[in-house]
């Protein structure tokens, strides 16, 4: 048993003092570590011209959407009027006005094409390329909020006049 002490001394001390196989890592800076955190990054990002195709589209859907607006306020009118004379519901006058209201909703439905469509713009472009252009995605929001502009004053006029035959 004696004979193994000196052995093991002998392994431990050889395996300390054996060379190491891989190199330390280095404490030099790195590339990264040269780089100023205080430099600002811009936030523009460079447009370029809008796709020809989905600015015609953009043309006609918002063409689409001013067209119906003198029919939508004819219709409005006479909703209106036919609302201020109503009478008690199920009457007759009462009917003609909610029939008035709904050929009011239907063209209420032009604008309301036109904003989906230009929304479909958006998501198909998102889906196909799977990001969209800055100068198209402008587009397509000046577009939505054109169309907004439209379409929010002849929502409050449906609300109005289905609130004013509620009572």
């Amino acid at each position: 048993m004696r004979s193994i002490f000196p052995l093991l001394a002998a392994i431990t001390v050889a395996s300390c003092s054996m060379p190491r196989t891989a190199p330390e890592p280095s404490l030099a800076p790195r590339a990264a570590e040269a780089i100023d955190p205080r430099v600002p990054i811009p936030d523009v990002v460079p447009s370029g011209p809008v796709d020809p195709a989905l600015a015609q589209r953009i043309d006609a859907l918002l063409a689409q959407a001013r067209a119906g607006v003198p029919d939508f306020q004819t219709r409005e009118a006479e909703a209106s009027r036919l609302a201020a004379n109503a009478g008690p519901v199920s009457s007759e006058g009462w009917v003609a006005a909610q029939q008035a209201l709904s050929r009011l909703v239907e063209q209420f439905g032009v604008t309301t094409r036109a904003a989906a469509d230009i929304d479909a713009l958006a998501s198909s472009r998102l889906e196909a390329n799977r990001w969209i252009r800055p100068a198209d995605r402008e587009a397509i929001a000046a577009a939505q909020s054109a169309v907004a502009a439209i379409s929010e004053p002849q929502a409050a006029a449906i609300a109005r006049i289905r609130d004013q035959l509620a009572r």
